[in-house]
Protein backbone atom coordinates (compact mmCIF):
# COMPACT_ATOMS: atom_id res chain seq x y z
CA UNK A 1 0.00 0.00 0.00
CA UNK A 2 1.38 3.28 -0.72
CA UNK A 3 2.04 6.30 1.51
CA UNK A 4 -1.42 8.05 2.81
CA UNK A 5 -2.62 11.37 1.81
CA UNK A 6 -2.20 13.51 4.80
CA UNK A 7 -5.63 14.76 5.61
CA UNK A 8 -4.82 16.99 8.76
CA UNK A 9 -1.96 18.74 10.22
CA UNK A 10 -1.68 18.18 14.28
CA UNK A 11 -0.34 19.82 16.95
CA UNK A 12 -0.32 17.60 20.42
CA UNK A 13 0.69 19.42 23.61
CA UNK A 14 2.26 17.08 26.36
CA UNK A 15 4.77 17.97 29.06
CA UNK A 16 8.32 16.22 28.57
CA UNK A 17 7.64 13.16 31.01
CA UNK A 18 4.40 12.36 29.15
CA UNK A 19 6.80 12.96 25.85
CA UNK A 20 9.30 10.68 27.26
CA UNK A 21 6.84 7.86 27.71
CA UNK A 22 5.82 8.13 23.86
CA UNK A 23 10.15 7.86 23.16
CA UNK A 24 10.23 4.92 24.95
CA UNK A 25 7.65 3.34 23.26
CA UNK A 26 9.56 4.14 20.12
CA UNK A 27 6.84 6.73 18.75
CA UNK A 28 4.74 3.38 17.74
CA UNK A 29 1.74 4.88 19.72
CA UNK A 30 0.03 7.83 21.43
CA UNK A 31 -2.18 9.14 23.73
CA UNK A 32 -5.14 11.42 23.33
CA UNK A 33 -7.11 13.03 26.14
CA UNK A 34 -11.02 12.77 27.01
CA UNK A 35 -11.79 16.16 26.21
CA UNK A 36 -11.12 16.47 23.12
CA UNK A 37 -13.29 13.47 21.38
CA UNK A 38 -14.56 15.54 18.47
CA UNK A 39 -11.13 15.94 17.28
CA UNK A 40 -9.56 13.27 18.03
CA UNK A 41 -12.25 11.10 15.98
CA UNK A 42 -10.85 13.59 12.63
CA UNK A 43 -7.31 11.54 13.07
CA UNK A 44 -6.91 9.47 10.37
CA UNK A 45 -4.09 7.19 9.11
CA UNK A 46 -1.84 9.62 6.96
CA UNK A 47 -2.21 12.32 9.13
CA UNK A 48 0.82 14.58 10.36
CA UNK A 49 1.87 14.72 14.22
CA UNK A 50 4.37 17.59 15.63
CA UNK A 51 4.80 17.66 19.32
CA UNK A 52 5.17 20.66 21.40
CA UNK A 53 6.28 20.65 25.23
CA UNK A 54 4.58 22.56 27.53
CA UNK A 55 6.82 23.61 30.65
CA UNK A 56 9.59 24.50 28.22
CA UNK A 57 8.08 25.62 25.45
CA UNK A 58 9.79 23.80 22.72
CA UNK A 59 8.99 21.69 19.99
CA UNK A 60 10.77 17.97 19.96
CA UNK A 61 9.11 16.13 17.26
CA UNK A 62 7.26 14.92 14.18
CA UNK A 63 5.12 11.62 13.57
CA UNK A 64 2.29 10.54 11.23
CA UNK A 65 -0.66 8.79 11.99
CA UNK A 66 -0.65 4.31 11.14
CA UNK A 67 -4.05 4.03 12.58
CA UNK A 68 -6.75 5.16 13.99
CA UNK A 69 -8.03 6.06 17.53
CA UNK A 70 -8.69 2.83 20.02
CA UNK A 71 -10.52 3.93 23.35
CA UNK A 72 -8.86 2.22 26.49
CA UNK A 73 -8.50 2.73 30.19
CA UNK A 74 -6.89 5.75 30.71
CA UNK A 75 -6.64 4.72 34.67
CA UNK A 76 -4.03 2.13 33.00
CA UNK A 77 -1.26 4.76 31.33
CA UNK A 78 1.23 4.49 30.47
CA UNK A 79 0.82 8.18 30.20
CA UNK A 80 0.13 10.26 33.26
CA UNK A 81 -3.10 12.70 33.74
CA UNK A 82 -2.25 16.18 32.79
CA UNK A 83 -5.02 18.21 34.85
CA UNK A 84 -8.65 16.32 34.84
CA UNK A 85 -8.87 14.55 32.24
CA UNK A 86 -6.63 11.05 31.76
CA UNK A 87 -5.68 9.81 28.02
CA UNK A 88 -8.35 7.16 27.02
CA UNK A 89 -7.52 7.24 23.17
CA UNK A 90 -4.69 5.71 21.42
CA UNK A 91 -3.47 6.12 17.76
CA UNK A 92 -0.95 3.96 16.28
CA UNK A 93 2.21 6.49 14.85
CA UNK A 94 5.66 6.07 12.99
CA UNK A 95 8.44 8.67 13.83
CA UNK A 96 9.36 10.77 10.89
CA UNK A 97 12.28 13.73 12.88
CA UNK A 98 13.47 13.19 16.01
CA UNK A 99 15.29 15.52 18.30
CA UNK A 100 17.66 15.14 21.07
CA UNK A 101 16.94 16.80 24.36
CA UNK A 102 19.66 19.68 23.42
CA UNK A 103 18.08 19.92 19.87
CA UNK A 104 14.98 21.13 21.26
CA UNK A 105 13.65 24.18 19.05
CA UNK A 106 12.30 27.22 21.86
CA UNK A 107 9.10 28.22 20.25
CA UNK A 108 9.08 31.85 21.28
CA UNK A 109 12.00 31.71 18.15
CA UNK A 110 9.45 30.46 15.25
CA UNK A 111 6.25 31.57 16.80
CA UNK A 112 5.51 34.76 14.91
CA UNK A 113 5.84 32.90 11.66
CA UNK A 114 3.12 30.93 12.93
CA UNK A 115 -0.38 31.42 10.84
CA UNK A 116 -1.70 29.47 13.76
CA UNK A 117 -1.40 32.41 16.42
CA UNK A 118 -2.32 35.48 14.33
CA UNK A 119 -5.26 36.07 16.16
CA UNK A 120 -3.73 36.48 19.02
CA UNK A 121 -1.66 39.54 20.39
CA UNK A 122 2.19 38.90 19.87
CA UNK A 123 3.31 39.20 23.76
CA UNK A 124 0.04 36.39 24.14
CA UNK A 125 1.50 33.62 22.00
CA UNK A 126 1.39 31.12 24.85
CA UNK A 127 -2.16 31.20 24.85
CA UNK A 128 -2.48 29.55 21.75
CA UNK A 129 -0.69 26.22 22.65
CA UNK A 130 -3.26 25.48 25.51
CA UNK A 131 -4.74 22.08 25.65
CA UNK A 132 -3.93 18.94 23.85
CA UNK A 133 -4.71 18.64 20.49
CA UNK A 134 -4.33 21.45 17.81
CA UNK A 135 -5.25 21.66 14.52
CA UNK A 136 -2.01 23.37 12.16
CA UNK A 137 -2.49 24.60 8.43
CA UNK A 138 0.38 23.16 6.34
CA UNK A 139 2.49 26.19 5.92
CA UNK A 140 2.87 26.13 9.90
CA UNK A 141 3.81 22.47 10.00
CA UNK A 142 6.12 22.54 7.06
CA UNK A 143 7.86 25.30 8.18
CA UNK A 144 8.48 23.71 11.79
CA UNK A 145 9.45 20.57 10.31
CA UNK A 146 12.24 22.20 8.26
CA UNK A 147 13.74 23.97 11.10
CA UNK A 148 13.85 20.65 13.22
CA UNK A 149 16.03 18.88 10.07
CA UNK A 150 18.26 21.28 9.33
CA UNK A 151 18.92 20.85 13.09
CA UNK A 152 19.11 17.17 12.90
CA UNK A 153 20.98 17.15 9.31
CA UNK A 154 22.49 20.59 8.01
CA UNK A 155 20.93 23.20 6.33
CA UNK A 156 21.97 22.10 3.08
CA UNK A 157 20.73 18.43 3.37
CA UNK A 158 17.63 19.76 5.42
CA UNK A 159 16.79 22.15 2.52
CA UNK A 160 16.63 18.95 0.16
CA UNK A 161 14.59 17.04 2.33
CA UNK A 162 12.30 20.08 3.02
CA UNK A 163 11.86 20.45 -1.35
CA UNK A 164 11.65 16.44 -1.96
CA UNK A 165 8.60 16.45 0.48
CA UNK A 166 6.85 19.30 -0.58
CA UNK A 167 7.00 17.70 -4.40
CA UNK A 168 6.07 14.62 -2.95
CA UNK A 169 3.11 16.47 -0.99
CA UNK A 170 2.11 18.45 -4.28
CA UNK A 171 2.39 14.66 -5.87
CA UNK A 172 -0.58 13.40 -3.77
CA UNK A 173 -2.64 16.22 -3.78
CA UNK A 174 -2.91 16.08 -7.75
CA UNK A 175 -3.01 12.18 -7.77
CA UNK A 176 -5.69 12.59 -5.30
CA UNK A 177 -7.76 15.56 -7.72
CA UNK A 178 -7.32 13.38 -10.78
CA UNK A 179 -8.94 10.33 -8.84
CA UNK A 180 -11.80 12.42 -7.94
CA UNK A 181 -12.17 13.33 -11.21
CA UNK A 182 -11.74 10.00 -12.60
CA UNK A 183 -14.56 8.55 -9.75
CA UNK A 184 -16.87 11.48 -11.26
CA UNK A 185 -16.27 10.69 -14.34
CA UNK A 186 -17.34 6.84 -14.42
CA UNK A 187 -20.16 7.33 -12.11
CA UNK A 188 -23.40 6.25 -13.86
CA UNK A 189 -26.07 9.44 -13.88
CA UNK A 190 -28.75 9.11 -11.44
CA UNK A 191 -31.83 7.55 -12.56
CA UNK A 192 -35.51 7.87 -11.21
CA UNK A 193 -37.52 5.21 -10.25
CA UNK A 194 -40.25 4.10 -13.16
CA UNK A 195 -43.84 5.06 -12.16
CA UNK A 196 -46.26 2.61 -11.29
CA UNK A 197 -48.54 3.39 -13.95
CA UNK A 198 -45.49 1.86 -16.24
CA UNK A 199 -45.15 5.38 -17.37
CA UNK A 200 -42.38 6.67 -19.35
CA UNK A 201 -39.21 7.55 -16.08
CA UNK A 202 -38.46 11.77 -15.99
CA UNK A 203 -41.30 12.31 -18.62
CA UNK A 204 -42.64 15.83 -18.27
CA UNK A 205 -46.24 15.77 -16.81
CA UNK A 206 -48.83 16.24 -19.68
CA UNK A 207 -50.45 19.33 -19.46
CA UNK A 208 -54.04 19.82 -18.34
CA UNK A 209 -56.61 20.99 -21.05
CA UNK A 210 -57.43 24.33 -20.44
CA UNK A 211 -60.91 24.90 -19.67
CA UNK A 212 -64.02 25.55 -21.88
CA UNK A 213 -64.59 28.87 -22.21
CA UNK A 214 -68.30 29.70 -20.89
CA UNK A 215 -70.36 31.33 -23.63
CA UNK A 216 -70.86 35.13 -22.82
CA UNK A 217 -74.29 35.86 -21.99
CA UNK A 218 -76.19 37.80 -24.17
CA UNK A 219 -76.97 41.80 -23.70
CA UNK A 220 -80.39 40.95 -24.68
CA UNK A 221 -81.23 37.65 -22.64
CA UNK A 222 -83.74 37.32 -20.40
CA UNK A 223 -82.85 38.24 -16.89
CA UNK A 224 -84.53 35.39 -14.18
CA UNK A 225 -86.81 37.85 -11.54
CA UNK A 226 -85.63 39.45 -9.00
CA UNK A 227 -87.30 38.68 -5.47
CA UNK A 228 -89.09 41.87 -3.51
CA UNK A 229 -85.86 43.58 -2.07
CA UNK A 230 -82.95 42.22 -4.01
CA UNK A 231 -81.26 43.72 -6.88
CA UNK A 232 -79.61 41.35 -10.32
CA UNK A 233 -75.67 42.32 -10.99
CA UNK A 234 -74.06 44.85 -8.99
CA UNK A 235 -77.31 47.64 -9.45
CA UNK A 236 -78.33 49.67 -5.69
CA UNK A 237 -80.77 49.81 -4.43
CA UNK A 238 -83.69 52.70 -4.57
CA UNK A 239 -82.85 55.00 -1.73
CA UNK A 240 -86.07 55.05 0.61
CA UNK A 241 -86.36 57.93 3.03
CA UNK A 242 -85.82 57.67 7.04
CA UNK A 243 -89.20 56.90 8.72
CA UNK A 244 -87.86 59.02 11.33
CA UNK A 245 -87.20 62.15 8.75
CA UNK A 246 -90.42 64.45 8.66
CA UNK A 247 -91.70 65.43 5.43
CA UNK A 248 -90.45 68.58 3.50
CA UNK A 249 -93.47 70.71 3.12
CA UNK A 250 -93.26 72.76 0.33
CA UNK A 251 -93.71 76.85 0.00
CA UNK A 252 -95.02 77.11 -3.78
CA UNK A 253 -98.61 77.42 -2.75
CA UNK A 254 -98.21 80.48 -0.49
CA UNK A 255 -95.96 82.36 -2.44
CA UNK A 256 -98.40 81.77 -5.56
CA UNK A 257 -101.13 83.03 -3.34
CA UNK A 258 -99.18 86.30 -2.08
CA UNK A 259 -98.12 86.87 -5.58
CA UNK A 260 -102.24 87.12 -7.00
CA UNK A 261 -103.06 89.79 -4.05
CA UNK A 262 -100.30 91.94 -5.26
CA UNK A 263 -101.92 91.48 -8.87
CA UNK A 264 -105.06 92.13 -8.24
CA UNK A 265 -104.21 95.31 -5.72
CA UNK A 266 -106.33 93.34 -2.39
CA UNK A 267 -104.70 93.08 0.72
CA UNK A 268 -105.15 90.27 3.11
CA UNK A 269 -105.51 93.16 6.35
CA UNK A 270 -109.38 94.48 6.66
CA UNK A 271 -108.78 98.62 7.01
CA UNK A 272 -109.30 99.96 10.03
CA UNK A 273 -112.64 101.80 11.28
Amino acid sequence: RGTLMPHNFWMINSNPPNFNVTRRLGFTAQGLKAEYRRKVQRVAPGDRIIYYLTGIRAFAATATVTAAYTETDAAAGPWQPEGRTGWPYRIGIKPDVVLDAAQYIPAGLLAYRLEYIRKWPPEDWPLAFQGNLHLLSKNDFFMLEGEMLKLRDGREKALVEIERRLAEESEKQTAQRERRRAAAANRPPPTSPSPPDGGTPNAAPSAKPAASAKPAASATAQRRPTPAGRTQGNAKPPATPSPSAPPKRSDAPRRNARNRRRRSGTNSTPPAS
